[in-house]
């Protein structure tokens, strides 16, 4: 199992000669902790009340073409 990436260990570590390094300022940021789903759960009460709305109003267009 060590022998996995022997083939790879030794290599030199690969320096992009048209982008520029990212500081380490930038790459921490990257990994700072977010609220991913900030106002999902709000969005999702959301379109359920619009779809609840909608569908009483067609049950009532249906019931009203009954009569």
């Amino acid at each position: 199992m060590s022998d996995n990436y022997a083939d790879i260990i030794n290599l030199p570590h690969h320096v992009s000669k048209r982008h520029r390094q990212m500081p380490l300022e930038e790459r921490a940021a990257q990994f700072a902790p977010f609220a991913a789903l900030e106002g999902h759960a709000a969005a999702v009460r959301s379109t359920a009340q619009r779809v609840r709305l909608h569908v009483e109003e067609r049950e009532k267009a249906e019931n009203i073409y009954q009569l």
